[in-house]
This record gives structure tokens, sequence and C-alpha cells, in this order.
């Protein structure tokens, strides 16, 4: 009978267990061995890992289907065998992430066949029952839930059964198994707390443990430690056993001793340090180290060589669902192997690395967390490097924790995992567990998982699965089944540079590493070749047939360069992709990005002479261009290359041939001057192409002359000063080769000077930058210059901008300090006639910016100065002339430069400040400034009045009224003193001049001709102008506002109410005016221009009143009664009179609204007046007293309603501040009279019992902080104070005032506010001898509530959350007057919104 894979993966995995060695990159320990003739089966569980099929059990000789039950193959997850809990049968199911196939398929799953079928067997035929609990080492064991322990060999052959269903019924189902580490002991825990030990050699039942913990618990866990004699059990309760086994006298025994008591926190899973044999030796195995998790923390004790605490951990915040785990695992760390414990509760993996002191103690260091968005329930290490973590949705993770990487993602829900709920909630012993360990206990998995040598078994309810690392080649072979040859290719480069996670299988030299994984790249390729020839489609659109290469062929060529095997991509893939025309121009378009980058240097012949006809015919000769500059010459055909690029344009290219291929650096030269050379001589303009060549040229030359290739690189050391010759000469050829009649002398320069004259001389500059203790480039150098004087000067065909360009260039070279140029100074004053002509406009600004830049270059160029400002001055080069003046140091003369410069007007201001406050000035020339700038005021103002009022404040402010002078015009007068009398934050002089009355005055004087809307707001903001004065002058313009405010400002109450009625009678007048003009017009007018003036004219009768109104309020709580009505009455004669003016169309409307102005008139007088003075002025009035009872009753009702809204509020408040006020009495009365409870039944000073002497009768005083003193004690401490009477006197806890600072007065006890006592009860306590009357006589001290209340009403007023009514009620008193408060309309114009909302009391729950 053949061997199964995974019966020879367990068979290796118990005969090599052998550790990485520390040195080493690979895992190879973890490989499973190739098998050389793999059977049948391979094939079928190969299929398995398409994760889009489901999988089927179809291996009948290995499990009978017919007996298993229908359920084996649902995709639903069950719930654990043995709980019965339907929680688990609704897990969720997810879709698998796409992207976890990125490092390809790392986890084979296999299904161990052979244990399934027999436990789905034993279930049926022998009632063995449902599988519980797994564990695996040389042998794999699985405990049922009818206390059978089934125990198979390597082969899944069944070798032992242990147990019986007697002991089943007896101890319940197998909740938890452990074998030591040499296989030859069994351990099972019970779910009714037994515990079992079996020799597997024999199936001999050695022990029953019964007593090892607590009765009416299941165990949970029990575990083999590294030394045989040693084991570990945690039981439902939380707690945690150390089992200890003796042999004596051939009696075997077992000592229990209690490691942690679940009363101290419940622990829920324990995992002992166990090495493999490899690391037997290691130092940390002495101690034998444990880990528990309990529900809050992670504790790490050693149990030898005595108990011992090493390490506690509390959990940060998680599910309280969230199961603990914990994993151990040795790892190789800086040239040391030591173990990592691996723990989480929750969505965070913590790691801890713990090591071994010289000292002998344990050290234990935090590692990086790992960070994941699931919920884990299984956590266990594959290897040194990976992790496999299973989350509450039944999804297996696969994570690399060096990278913190999920490599692979599973889903797990055909496994139908077991759960041991049943266990955690000791469902057989009567469900006597805590709350929070049976919701622990929902997604506990603990003994469904076991990991052992690099694999990991999982029990379902029907099945077993046992998941291994896959090796390299089954990996890469894994994605090419799938015809996943991109992922294939990144995979195995992954694995070439050692950059792959989890990898199993590889050489540790790298040499030979690389060299295997290039020759499996290297068949990938071919194979990724083959495929697209044949998968391409034979028919469609070329488009289609073009993508499909275009995602093969750049993978091709990618890997190809990656690998270096140049070979392989021109001879043998290109030989294969050249059969299919489309294939072929694909990877002809594909080389340009790699060449380009430099990656592709090369190319064969054949494949060069493709490419130049595919970038021809596809008419691509950008792309070729930008190959060609990239490419090594000697690969290409020069005269077909050069052909090429002329015809098509590519000069950069061709240049590059010329330059690399034959050392020609001359002809690209002479090709492109032959170009643009004659349309410039015939003064045509140049097409784009023709510049783009003019501009290559330049550029060309520059680098030519800097030592430096075309377009990129450098020239070759050796060719530097020879290149650097050629071109040299090749500039000053008197002659071209092919010259005609009509070109110049020295056609190259000259060409290039018309070209672009200022590009071609700094091409000039940066390459005479150079020119050092080189003679021959010297001789050059001047050769060069007296050619461009010669072309230059006196030529008309050259503008003023290239000429002064020419000499700003020549000046600047004659200006280094090493110049060895020699020139003729005259050409200097010949250049200055040219550019100062008077007679010539064109130009002007350029012609003055290259003389000024000739100027500015230094002391080279020297003209005569006093010839050189005429001329400037004819030419009206300003700016000439401000240089020339700055150096004679005329700066009264740059002033009149810049007046009259028309480009330059607006800086003149910043020029005059700048000059007046920088200190390199002397006093004379800042005073001759000063002069020039008072001559100019005129013009200075008008043109930017604001400029100038800074300039004044800040430097001219005691010539104030010489400039004021100066200024003829009214309106730039006043414009001018806006601007000055602004105020200006932190200088003094603005405020000098904001205290000079007549600049005040005279602006109020000008506001009221120019800009009478801004008149109040300067009267406002302004206060340096006399009242009488500006009370005449807003008389004069009729300003009556502004009369009125000034008139009230000096205190004229009745004279200001006076011009303000006149206003409103005025507008009045003009309001019933136009009523009856209206009338009278009939349709002489457009009834909207009706409508707009009325609507204009009733506004200011509206804003008027308001205005009038507002006034009489203010003034009104100075009055007396009598002046008032002289104010009211007035004001409301005059809107009654006005109603019965009104005539006309629309004298109805009219009405109405003066009828209503006149009431809001009466509201806001009736605050200052009484009603019956209202009433009887109003009776009185001829308009209302000779008319009917009709015509007033509108008056009279309103007022009427306005006294009951008045009487009502009055009620309502009255109302709510007695209720307030006896709600806050109750409660202050309440505190006051609580009992009080004290803290010790000893005085707190003098420390004795308050009963000290049965005799005499002591006093006791009781604070409201529980403090309790002796009468005398206080009195000795001095701690009373207040009165002098002994009743009446107050008192201060002792304590608290002593914590707070020592005893105060009663200042500072009122402000400290709970400290001090909140009732003070003295008590006295009188002790009779008989004891016929023990109890105690309470003495109350006659409340005095000054303290108490304040304490009291500041922790009432916290229960309302923001100010009380009462303290709203109280502000609202305060803010009125003593007089009758308003009616309709507050008395306040401000607060016409003001709204009084009303609230029950809060409720204070006893």
């Amino acid at each position: 009978m053949s061997e199964s894979p995974e019966t020879r993966s367990l068979r290796s995995a118990s005969s090599q267990l052998n550790l990485m060695e520390v040195d080493a990159i690979d895992d190879k320990e973890f490989d499973i061995p190739q098998v050389d003739t793999p059977p049948t089966l391979e094939s079928i569980l190969n299929e398995l890992e398409d994760e889009e099929e489901p999988f089927v059990l179809e291996d009948t000789c290995l499990l009978n289907t017919d007996n298993m039950d229908t359920h084996s193959c649902d995709t639903s997850s069950l719930a654990s065998s043995d709980s019965g809990d339907p929680a688990h049968l609704k897990r969720r199911r997810r879709t698998v992430d796409p992207n976890a196939t990125v490092h390809g398929s790392v986890l084979r799953h296999s299904l161990l066949k052979g244990i399934s079928a027999q436990i789905v067997s034993a279930a049926d035929k022998v009632d063995a029952g449902l599988p519980t609990a797994i564990t695996v080492s040389g042998v794999i064991t699985v405990g049922t839930s009818h206390g059978l322990a089934l125990v198979f060999d390597a082969n899944q052959a069944l070798r032992l059964c242990l147990g019986t269903k007697t002991t089943g019924a007896e101890f319940g189902a197998v909740s938890a198994l452990s074998i030591n580490h040499d296989c030859s002991r069994l351990l099972c825990g019970f779910a009714k707390g037994q515990i079992t030990m079996w020799d597997l050699a024999s199936g001999k039942l050695l022990r029953t443990i019964t007593d090892a913990h607590p009765p009416g618990t299941a165990i949970l866990h029990v575990k083999f430690t590294d030394d045989p004699t040693l084991a570990v059990c945690n039981d439902s309760g939380g707690s945690v056993f150390e089992l200890a086994f003796r042999r004596v006298m051939g009696m075997r025994s077992c000592d229990s001793r209690c490691l942690f008591s679940g009363s101290k926190g419940e622990v829920c899973c324990i995992e002992p340090l166990r090495a493999l044999p490899d690391l037997r030796d290691h130092p940390i195995t002495n101690y034998s180290l444990l880990a528990m998790a309990s529900l809050t923390k992670i504790l790490v004790i050693g149990l030898k060589p005595s108990l011992k605490v090493w390490m506690t951990f509390p959990y940060s915040k998680s599910d309280p669902s969230s199961v603990p785990q914990l994993a151990w695992q040795f790892v190789p760390v800086q040239k040391t192997v030591n173990p990592i414990l691996a723990f989480c509760k929750g969505d965070t993996v913590h790691f801890l690395l713990v090591k071994k002191e010289e000292t002998g103690t344990i050290h234990v260091i935090k590692q990086r967390q790992l960070h994941l968005s699931c919920d884990i329930i299984s956590l266990s290490w594959i290897n040194s490097r990976t992790l496999i973590l299973v989350d509450s949705h039944e999804k297996l993770q696969v994570v690399d924790r060096p990278s913190q990487e999920v490599l692979e993602t599973l889903d797990l829900e055909n496994v139908q995992l077991v759960y041991n709920s049943r266990h955690f909630k000791s469902l057989a012993t009567g469900g006597n567990v805590s709350q929070a360990l049976a919701l622990v206990g929902e997604k506990a998995c603990y003994q469904s998982v076991s990991s052992y040598a690099g694999q990991v078994v999982y029990l379902g309810t029907k099945s077993a699965h046992i998941m291994t690392l896959r090796n390299w080649r089954e990996r890469l072979d894994c994605m090419l089944k799938q015809e996943h040859f991109v992922e294939a290719l990144a995979l195995a480069w992954s694995f070439h540079e050692g950059t792959a996670k989890a990898v199993v299988g590889l050489f540790g030299d790298p040499v030979k590493r690389k060299g295997v994984i290039a020759d499996k790249m290297v068949e990938i390729l071919f194979q990724v070749a083959e495929r697209a020839l044949k998968k391409c489609p034979e028919q469609g659109k070329i488009q289609v047939m073009e993508q499909h290469f275009h995602d093969v062929v750049p993978v091709l060529v990618d890997y190809c360069l990656l690998l270096q095997r140049h070979d392989l991509l021109f001879n043998q893939l290109y030989a294969r992709l050249v059969e299919n025309s489309v294939a072929k121009g694909v990877f002809l378009e594909c080389l340009e990005s790699y060449i380009v980058a430099d990656r592709l240097g090369h190319l064969t012949t054949p494949i060069m002479r493709d490419l130049l006809a595919h970038y021809h015919d596809n008419s691509m000769m950008d792309s070729l261009e930008r190959c060609i500059v990239h490419l090594d010459v000697t690969s290409l055909d020069i005269q077909q290359v050069v052909q090429v690029c002329w015809e098509n344009h590519l000069y950069d290219a061709m240049i590059y041939v010329f330059n690399r291929g034959v050392n020609d650096y001359i002809t690209p030269m002479e090709k492109l001057f032959a170009v643009i050379g004659p349309p410039l001589r015939e003064g045509r303009s140049l097409t784009d192409e023709e510049v783009v060549m003019g501009n290559k040229l330049l550029v060309y030359i520059s680098c030519c002359l800097a030592g430096r290739a075309y377009p990129l690189g450098d020239i070759p050391e050796d060719l530097v000063v020879q290149v650097k010759n050629q071109v040299f000469e090749f500039l000053i050829h008197l002659r071209s080769a092919d010259s005609s009649e009509k070109e110049g002398v020295f056609p190259f320069i000259r060409t290039l000077l018309h070209f672009d004259t200022r590009e071609f001389l700094n091409v000039l500059a940066m390459t005479f930058e150079d020119f050092k203790n080189d003679k021959q480039a010297l001789e050059y150098q001047q050769r060069i210059v007296d050619i461009l004087l010669q072309v230059m000067v006196d030529n008309p065909d050259f503008t003023p901008s290239q000429v002064g360009g020419l000499f700003t260039f020549l000046a600047r070279q004659l200006a280094k300090p090493d110049n060895t140029l020699f020139m003729n100074r005259k050409l200097f004053d010949q250049v200055l006639e040219f550019l100062c002509c008077p007679d010539d406009d064109s130009r002007h600004t350029e012609r003055q910016q290259v003389l000024l830049e000739l100027l500015q270059v230094g002391g080279v160029v020297q003209f005569n100065e006093d010839r050189l400002l005429a001329l400037a001055e004819k030419a009206k080069f300003y700016q000439i002339c401000e240089f020339l003046y700055e150096k004679k140091h005329l700066y009264d003369r740059i002033i009149d430069c810049y007046l009259r410069d028309p480009l330059r007007k607006e800086e003149i201001f910043s020029y005059i400040h700048n000059l007046l406050s920088m200190p390199g000035y002397s006093p004379e020339e800042k005073q001759t400034v000063k002069s020039k700038v008072l001559q100019h005021t005129q013009e200075l103002v008008t043109l930017d009045p604001k400029k100038s009022a800074d300039l004044v404040v800040f430097h001219f402010s005691e010539e104030v009224q010489q400039i004021m002078s100066e200024l003829q015009d009214d309106l730039l007068l006043f414009k001018f003193l806006s601007c000055l009398l602004e105020p200006r934050k932190g200088h003094l002089s603005g405020t000098v001049l904001l205290l000079e009355h007549d600049l005040h005055e005279l602006l109020l004087e000008l506001l009221c001709r120019f800009d009478p809307q801004k008149l109040l707001s300067f009267l406002h903001t302004s206060q340096h102008y006399r009242l009488e004065k500006a009370i005449h002058i807003t008389k004069k313009y009729h300003h009556n506002e502004a009369t009125a405010y000034l008139l009230e400002k000096k205190g004229d109450v009745h004279g200001a109410f006076t011009v303000l009625l006149e206003t409103l009678k005025e507008n009045l007048y003009v309001l019933t005016t136009e009523s009856d003009d209206g009338s009278n017009r009939g349709d002489g007018r457009h009834d909207n221009e009706e409508e707009g003036d009325a609507k204009s004219t009733l506004t200011k009768v509206q804003d008027t009143l308001n205005d009038i109104i507002a006034f009489c309020h203010r003034s009104s709580h100075n009055l007396d009664q009598h002046q008032r009505e002289i104010l009211w009455f007035p004001l409301l004669e005059t809107m009654m009179a006005s109603q019965k003016q009104v005539k006309g169309i629309n004298a109805k409307h009219t009405t109405e609204v003066l009828k209503e102005l006149t009431m809001k008139v009466l509201n806001c007088m009736s605050s200052f007046i009484s009603l019956p003075a209202i009433i009887q002025r109003i009776l009185q009035d001829p308009v209302y007293g000779k008319g009917k009872l009709a015509e007033i009753q509108g008056l009279i009702l309103g007022m009427l309603d306005t006294f009951n809204y008045e009487q009502t509020l009055l009620e309502t408040t009255t109302s709510l501040l007695n209720h307030d006020l006896h709600w806050s009495l109750a409660h202050l009365r309440a505190a006051v009279t609580r009992g009080l409870h004290p803290r010790q039944d000893y005085c707190n000073i003098c420390l004795q019992q308050y009963k000290r002497r049965q005799t005499s009768a002591e006093e006791i005083i009781v604070f409201s902080c529980g403090h309790l003193y002796h009468f005398q004690c206080l009195q000795q401490k001095d701690c009373g104070w207040g009165y002098t009477s002994e009743r009446q006197q107050q008192w201060s806890c002792y304590k608290c005032s002593s914590s707070q600072g020592g005893r105060s007065g009663p200042v500072a006890e009122a402000k400290r506010g709970r400290s001090t006592s909140l009732a003070q009860t003295r008590v006295t306590s009188v002790h009779h001898k008989d004891g016929d009357n023990s109890g105690k006589n309470k003495v109350f001290v006659e409340a005095t509530l000054d303290l108490q209340q304040e304490q009291s009403w500041d922790q009432l007023r916290c229960l309302y959350r923001g100010p009380s009514r009462l303290s709203i009620l109280f502000d609202l008193t305060h803010s009125q007057t003593s007089e009758k408060t308003g009616f309709l309309i507050p008395s306040q114009p401000a607060s016409e919104n003001f709204q009084l909302k009303l609230s029950p009391p809060p409720l204070l729950e006893e």
C-alpha cells in the first residue's frame, strides 16, 4: 500500500526535528522530502489548491462515505461537537480575499483521510462519540466525547484505543490531551475533572488522578513539561496546578501543588516552554518556564529551582469574549537562540523575548506588536518566522512575523472546527463557572489545534486536517498550474533576491540559490512565450492582439534583463516572437523604455536593423531618437542611421552618431548652419523647426566648449581640448565652405548673433570663465571679441538691445581681475551716442535698460559724466539720471527724476521715506530733499493723498501749516486732511497732529461740504475739536443730527431736543405735503415713482423718530418729572397733530403708519411719564378732545392691554420668587438639620475615646466632614471665632483647616467653602455610674446660618445648569430705575428681542 503525502509528512516530522541553524537563511529542516514517484493521491490533493472549487472527499478506499453523516461535507461551520451550543452554527461566511495570492499558495492544506474515516467509523460503529480534542507528537491522538482516546501512528493506522465507555460515562468527555517529549506517555483530562496517564507503548493505564484539583470543575488543559515527571493542569475554576509524578517501591503516585488560584483571576490558557531535542541543553530549560493567560493578564513563572514569578503583563482593552492565546517558539536573534512568547487577546499579538542573564535572572524584552483587524481564536508557530492564526470567522491567516505581512488567507469553514465551549462552561459538573469564563469559552478551540515540528493539525467534527508550508518549487508550480505566470515570475524573483517570506527548501549558499532559481525562471519564461503565441487571437482587431502581447512581452524583457540573460532575450525568445508580426512589433517598441533607462545599452545588429525599420515605418521618430542617443554606436550602421536622422530631422541622434561614431564634432554644426543661415541673412522669420535647430546648435556649441557630450554624458578627456579648438576654428572662419556673394564675413558668428545675441554671448561668457593660463584659448578669446566688435558696431542690422548686450558682455569681461582682453575704449563712447540718440523714440525703455546695465558693470567703463548726464536728460533716461545723481549725492535732483518719469511716479514716496529714515545720509542732504518735497507738495498730494499724509506724519509734522497753504484746491485739502488725521499706531508725530484743534475743525467744515455721511462718525471718534466751534460749523451747514449730538454732548438737552424735533417736523411736513401733492397731480406722475418717494420719506420719518426716542430715553434718566414732560409731550403732540394734516389718495395708509408711530411714542414715554398725565394730555389735545370717543378708543384700549400685561407679569414673577425662595430654604433647612455620622469614635486632637471619664459630662463637637472633637480640645487649639458668647461661638474643624494651611479667620473660612462645617452640632454626653440613664443628651446650638447658608447656597446653585431664575430676576430689577417699568416695548431699544423664558425648578433626589 503506497503512502500518502500527509503520512510521509508526519513520519518525516517525527524523525527529523532539527532547529534552523542561526547563520542559515532557509528553513529546509521544515521541508517535506521530495517524492520520486508521487502516487495518484498527489494529483487529488493538488486539485484542492483551487480555492474556487469546494473540498470533496473522493478517496473511498480510505474513507467510507456510506457510513458518514450527510453533513460531513457541508460548507457551514458546526459548533463544538460536545457543547451542543447553537451559537456556533451561525458563523458568518466571507469571500476569499483576492489579494491573498500575492505570495502564492504558502500553505499546503491536506485532509488526513485515514484518521477522518476512522473517527467517523468509531462514532457510528462502536459509539465512541464525537471528537473533542487532538494532540500531535510522534503519533496523533484524538479524544472523544465518550471518554475514549484514539492513538494513530504516522501511517494513520489506529494503534490504540485507550479507555472504555464505562470510564467515559464516569469521567465524561476527554477535554484535554498531552504527549511527553519521547512519545511514551499520554495524559488525558476529562470533563468531570479526572486525569489519566497511559503508556503509549503498551496501552496500559498507569495513573488515575482524581484529587489533583478541586472537585466539580472540568480539566481545560493538561500539559507535560520538558521534565517527564512534571506536568501542569488548568481547570474550569481558573486555577492552575503542578502535577509531580513519583514512583516509590513500585507504587505510582502524583503530588499536586496549586500554582495559581482562580480566586485571584481565572486562568483559561497555559503553555509550558518545551524545547526541541537540539535545544534540550539550552540554559533557560533549567527554569521550566510556564506561561499562563488569565482574563486580565499574562504571567510567566518558573517552576524550578523554586516557584518564582518572572513577568506579569496586563492586556490592553479588548472584547470580554476574546480568547487569550499563548505560543512559545525558539527564535535565532543576534546569533543566539532564545524563546519568544507570542500571546494575544483580541486583535493584537504581542511578542516577548525571554533571555537568561549572566546573573541567573530571567530578562523579558518586549518586541514589536502585530495588529490585525480580526478577533483571534487560535495562535500557532509553524517555524521561527511564521505564525498561523485563526479568527472568529474561521479564516486562517499565515503571517510573517518580521515584516508583519499576511502571506495567505484560507477559509476553514469546511473543517467544521471543534469548539471547547462545553468544558469551559463545565456543563458536565453542573455549569458552576463564572460568566466571564463562560463567555470566553464560546470561542475557545484550544484542544482542536495542535502544532508540532512545522505542522499544525486542526480537528473538525468529522475530520482531521494538517497544514504545512509548501517548499518553493511547489509554490511556483501551484501558480503555473493556475496560469498565473506573471505572479509566478515575481515570486521566483523574490526567491532569487532573498526577499520572499516563509521560504522552504532553498540552499543556504546565495550563489547556489540564485543559480537554481535562475534556471527555474528561464524555464518559466519559455512557458510564458509559448503560451502567449498559442493563446494569441488569430482573428479580430489588431488592438486586441497588441494588448495581448503588451501584457506578456515586457515581462519577458524585464526578467531577462534582471537575470542578465541578453542571449536568451535576443536569440531564443526573439526568434520565437518574430514568427508573429504583432509580437515582433510589440517587442521592438517595448525596448524603448529599457534603452532610455540605460538598462539596455547594446543591441545585436539584426535587432537594430529591425528596430530602425519598425520605428521608421510606424512614424515613431521621437522614440527612435530617444533610443539612438542611449545606444552603443558599435551596434549601429552609421551611414544608414545618419541618413534616417537627417531625413526625419532627428538632430540630437545625428549629432550623437557623428560624435560617438567617428569623433566628428564639426560636420553637425555645418549641417545646422546650412539650414538656419540663409533665412537669417535674408531677414526672413524662422519657422518653428528652424528655431528648434538654432537652439540645439547653441546648446551643442556650449556643450563642446564646456567639455560635455551632447545630448548627454561627457566628451572623452583626451578629446576635450581638441574639440574646443576645432569649434573655435570653425566659428572664426572668414567664409563658409560654400560661400555666396550675399554672405558677409564671419558668417557663423554673424548667424548666431542674429539668431539669439544674448544667449550666444552667455555661451561665450561661460566658456571664457574656464580660460586660465591656456595661451591658445586666450588667443581665441581675443580673436572672437575683435570679430564681435567688427560685426556688430556701426551695423544697422542689430538693435540697440543687441549692441548694448555686446558692450555689457565686454564690460563684464574687462572688469575681471585676471582680464587679458584688449579693446579700444572709444568704442564705448560710440555706443553711448548710439543709445542716447534723442531723435530715436523707438525702444526707449530697452535702450535705457541696456545703458543702465552697462553703467552698473563697474569701474571699467569710464564715461564723461557731465556729457552722459546731458545726453540722458535729453533722451529722458531718468533712471540713468538717478544713477548719476546718486553718485554725486544730488538727492534733491532725484525727486525731479521720479516726478518726471511716468513709469516710476508711484515709487517716489518710498524713496523719500527711505532716504529720510536711513542713517547713511547727512543732515544737509536730508534738508535739501525736504525743501524739494515742500516745493512739490501740490503734485505729491495730487498723486496719492494717503502716502503724502504718511510722509507728513513721519517727516514733516512741523511743516503742516506750510503744506496746507500750498494746497489751493479745497477738495484736495479735504482728502489730504482726512488721511492726515487718521489715527496711527505707535507714532508720536501723529499724536501731536491729532491734538491740534484747528486741523480737526477745518476737517469738520470740509466734511460738512464734501462728505456729510461721515460727519457723525467723525464726531464720535474724534475728541480734539472745540464744542462751540463745532456747533457753529454744523449749524452753518444745517446738519441737524450732528448739531443735536454736539448739543447733547455739551449738556444742552432741550437745545438738542429742539433741533431733532425741528427735523422731525420738517420730515412730517414733507410726508403730508407729498400725499397732498399726489392727490392734486392725479395722473401726472407714474404710480411707481410716487410709491418710491413716499417710502423714502416715510423711512426718513421713522429714522428721525427712532433717533429722537433714543435721545429722550438717554436724557430722561437724569431729569425730573417736569423736565421729562417738557421732552416727551411736545414729541407726542407733534405726532398727533401730523395725523390731521394728512390728505390725498394715500391718506389712509399714511394715517395708519402715523398712528403706529404715535403708539410707539406712547409706549416708550410710559416708562417715564405717569399714565394719568398722558391720558389727561391726550384728552386736552384739540385733535382728540373735540372728537368722539371712538377716535381715541384704540389708544385707550392699547394702554389698558399694556396695563393688564404688566400686572400679569408682576404677579407671575412674584409667584416664581416665592416658590424658589421656599424651595431653596427647605433644602437649606434639610441640609442644616441632617444628622451627622462621625468617622471615628475618638477625638481627632487628643486621639482618646470621646467617653474618657464616666463621672463628668463632656461636650462633643461633630463637624459635617465627619471629624469629632472634645469641646475642651478645640478650645485649647483656639479653633473658635465669631461671637464671644460660648453658646454662639462658631467653630472650624481643626484637622481640615490644618491640612489646608493652618487655622484661618472668618474671611478665609468663608472662602474655603466646603472645608468648614455645614452644620455645627455640640453634643453633651452624660454618663452615670449606675448606668440607668446611659443615653446621650444632645444639646443643639442655636442655628446661625451665615457660613452655612453660603455653602449650601453654592451647592444648590450647582444644581442649576447656568444662572438661576433668582439671579436673572435680580439682575433685571437692578437694571431698571426706581420708576415704573415698561409697557409693551422694553425701555432699551437694543433689547427688543429679549424673551423671558420660565421653567419649573429642578428636582432634587434625596
